[in-house]
C-alpha cells in the first residue's frame, strides 16, 4: 500500500508545510471492529497540525479522500484514521494480481543461504524432537525459497564418537549376528535397540562393582562395557580394519532406515555432511587462531579461548592430547560449507540447550575473522513434551518418529471414516487421504508454534476437523475444489462486478496479504507466520462460503465472480501449505 503512504506524506507537506518521511507513517492494518483496511495513527502529526489528533485525522482523512480515487471513505477514533479502500481497487488486485499464476512468486534476490537441520545420531532412529526439527528446516528452507533466495539444504550427520560405538559393541556382545532383514526391523531402529541394550548391561555393571565397595564414579569409569566402549573408539581413530568395517556396515543399516523416515516425513537435503570426514579440519583453523592470538595454551598443552570479556567464559577447543572436542569440529564444518557454497546466510535449526554452544561458535568465527562469520545464524526452537513427560533415548522411552507417523495416520484414518469423509473413494484413494491428513494433522500443530515456545503435542488434538488444526485447512481447500469441480465451467474471463459484499473484500484483502506474509515469515525464520495466516484465510473463506452462496448465486455474473474469488482461495491455501510442507486433498 505504498500509494497510501506516498499520499499521506504529501498530505501532511501540503496541509501542514512540514515534510516527513515514509517511514514517519505509521501504517497499520485497521482492527476488525471498525470500517476500513488501514489505519493510520494520526499522534505524531500533532506537533505539525497543531490540532487534536482527531482534527488531524480528519483533514488527512478529507485530503486522502479528495485526492486518491482509491480512497471510499474513512473515519476516526481517537487518533487513528481508519480509511475503506474501494471495491474498484480490490477488483483489480484480484484480477491483476492474485488471480494470475505469478503471485506471490518472488524474483531472485541472488542472495544463498543455507539451512541445516535434522544432524541425527546414527545410533538411534529419530523421534519427536527429530520430527520438530525436520519439520522447522524444511519449511524455514521453503519459504525462503519462496521469498527470493537461492537454498541449499543441508544435513549434517553425527556418525561418530562414543555413543556410536556404544550400539556397536552392544551388537558385537549381544546381537547374535542379527540384522535388519533377520529381525525384520528397520535399521535405525536395529542399531538404536543395541544402544538401549548397552545402557541397560552398563548399569547392571555399575551395580556390581558398586556392590564389591567402588563408589558410584568410580564404577562408572571402571564398568568393562565403558573401558571397551573408550578402547573402539580408539581403534576407529586409529583405522582398525575391523571396526571400521562393522561401523560402516551399521551405519549402512541406519542410514537406509532414515531415507524411508524421512520420506515418510516429506522432507529432503541437497547435501550431506558427515562428522566422521569432519571432525579433524577444525585442527588446522586452532592453528591459525594460535598464530593470531585468539586462542592460547594452557601448560598441559590444551587450547582455549578467553571469552570473558564477551560475557561468556573460557571454552576448551582442543584437548592437551590434541584430539578435537565438539567446537573444534564445528569452526572446520563451517569453514568447509563455506568454502564450498559462499552462502550470505547459514542457519543451524538446533534445539536450545545448544543456546550456548552456537554462541561461542558464532563468536569464534568472528574473532577469527572468517568469511561468512557475520550471516551466521541459530534457529533456536523448544522442545516436544507429550502428556506423558519428557523423552530419553537411552532409557528406551523416546517417542519414535516412525510409531508416531503411524498412530498419526490411523488417528486420521479413525477420525475422517467417523465423520464420514470418505464415501465414494477407493481403498487406494482411503490410503493416500489417511496419510495426507495424518501428517498435515501432526506436521500443521508443530509448525503454528512460534519456534522459540516449548509445545505439548496432542496426537488427538491435532486431528480435529473444526479446530485451529491442519485437517480444518486441508478440508476447506477440499471444499473449494468441490464447488469449483461442480461448477463445470471456465471461469478466466474478467466478470463486470462492481460492489463487493465484506465477506468478498475481506478475503480478497486478506488474500493480498499473503506476499507480505511471506516475507515476514522469511525474516523471522518462523513457519508460524504462514501457518497462522492460512488458518485465518481458512476462516475467512467458510464465512464467505456460508454467508453467500456461490453455485446458485443470483446472477451468471455473480456466480462466475464467486468462482473466481473461490479459486484464489484454493491457490493461496495450497501454496502456503506446501510451504509448511503439507500436502492439500483435492476431495475429501
Amino acid at each position: 500500500m505504498n500509494f497510501i503512504v506516498e499520499a499521506a506524506v504529501k498530505a501532511v507537506k501540503d496541509l501542514y508545510q512540514t515534510d516527513i518521511a515514509p517511514a514517519d507513517i505509521n501504517l497499520q492494518e485497521t482492527r476488525k471492529e471498525f470500517e476500513g483496511q488501514l489505519t493510520i495513527v494520526t499522534f505524531p502529526f500533532t506537533r505539525f497540525s497543531r490540532k487534536s489528533p482527531e482534527q488531524t485525522g480528519n483533514e488527512i482523512g478529507e485530503y486522502l479522500k479528495a485526492n486518491l480515487p482509491e480512497v471510499a471513505a474513512f473515519n476516526v477514533i481517537k487518533g487513528f484514521l481508519n480509511i475503506s479502500i474501494s471495491d474498484a481497487f480490490w477488483l483489480d488486485t484480484l484480477y491483476n494480481e492474485i488471480l494470475p499464476a505469478s503471485f506471490a512468486e518472488a524474483k531472485p534476490n541472488g542472495q544463498k543461504v543455507m539451512v541445516e537441520y535434522s544432524s541425527p545420531n546414527t545410533n538411534k532412529p529419530l523421534h519427536l524432537g527429530h520430527i520438530r526439527n525436520n519439520l522447522l528446516g524444511y519449511s524455514v528452507a521453503q519459504i525462503l525459497g519462496a521469498a527470493g533466495y537461492e537454498v541449499i539444504k543441508a544435513n549434517l550427520v553425527n556418525d561418530r564418537g562414543i555413543h556410536i560405538c556404544k550400539s556397536m559393541l552392544a551388537w558385537q556382545q549381544f546381537g547374535n549376528g542379527e540384522t535388519p532383514e533377520s529381525s525384520g526391523l528397520k535399521g535405525d531402529h536395529l542399531v538404536g535397540k543395541y544402544y538401549v541394550i548397552f545402557d541397560k548391561e552398563y548399569k547392571k555393571q555399575i551395580e556390581a562393582l558398586k556392590a564389591e565397595g567402588q563408589t558410584e564414579d568410580e564404577a562408572k569409569k571402571n564398568a568393562p562395557l565403558i573401558k571397551q566402549a573408550q578402547q573402539m573408539l580408539q581403534q576407529w581413530e586409529a583405522g582398525d580394519e575391523a571396526v571400521i568395517s562393522l561401523w560402516k556396515t551399521m551405519n549402512s543399516w541406519v542410514y537406509a532406515g532414515f531415507a524411508d523416515t524421512y520420506k515418510a516425513l516429506g522432507v529432503d537435503f541437497d547435501k550431506y555432511y558427515y562428522e566422521s570426514n569432519t571432525y579433524l579440519l577444525g585442527k588446522d583453523i586452532i592453528e591459525e587462531g594460535l598464530a593470531k592470538g585468539v586462542f592460547f595454551k594452557k601448560e598441559d598443552g590444551s587450547v582455549w579461548i578467553d571469552l570473558t570479556a564477551d560475557g561468556l567464559d573460557e571454552k576448551l577447543v582442543l584437548r592437551s592430547d590434541g584430539t578435537s572436542v565438539y567446537i573444534t569440529q564445528d569452526l572446520g564444518t563451517a569453514q568447509l560449507k563455506y568454502n564450498e557454497f559462499h552462502m550470505d546466510r547459514s542457519i543451524y535449526v538446533v534445539g536450545n540447550e545448544q543456546d550456548y554452544h552456537f554462541k561461542v561458535l558464532f563468536l569464534i568465527l568472528q574473532k577469527l575473522g572468517k568469511a561468512g562469520a557475520d550471516g551466521l545464524y541459530h534457529l533456536s526452537y523448544g522442545m516436544v513434551d507429550l502428556p506423558s513427560g519428557k523423552m530419553k533415548s537411552r532409557e528406551g522411552t523416546v517417542v519414535d518418529a516412525d510409531d508416531l507417523m503411524a498412530e498419526m495416520v490411523q488417528t486420521a484414518k479413525e477420525q475422517t471414516d467417523a465423520a464420514g469423509k470418505v464415501d465414494g473413494f477407493g481403498e487406494e484413494e482411503k490410503k493416500q487421504l489417511y496419510h495426507t491428513i495424518g501428517m498435515g494433522a501432526l506436521k500443521y500443530f508443530l509448525l503454528k508454534v512460534d519456534p522459540k515456545k516449548r509445545l505439548l503435542f496432542d496426537p488427538n488434538e491435532s486431528v480435529d476437523f473444526q479446530g485451529h488444526t491442519g485437517p480444518f485447512i486441508q478440508y476447506t481447500h477440499a471444499r473449494i475444489r468441490s464447488v469449483l469441480s461442480r461448477a463445470g465451467i471456465g471461469f478466466d474471463d474478467r466478470t463486470p462486478i462492481t460492489e463487493l459484499a465484506k465477506e468478498e473484500r475481506d478475503l480478497i484483502v486478506w488474500l493480498n496479504q499473503f506476499p507480505q506474509i511471506i516475507t515476514t515469515a522469511a525474516n523471522e525464520y518462523s513457519p508460524a507466520v504462514i501457518a497462522n495466516y492460512v488458518y485465518e484465510l481458512a476462516k475467512l473463506f467458510n464465512k464467505f462460503y456460508h454467508e453467500k452462496s456461490i453455485l446458485s448465486a443470483e446472477d451468471d455474473t455473480l456466480k462466475q465472480f464467486r468462482l473466481q474469488l473461490s479459486a484464489a482461495s484454493a491457490k493461496v491455501i495450497k501454496k502456503a501449505m506446501g510451504l509448511l510442507g503439507i500436502e492439500v486433498p483435492e476431495r475429501m
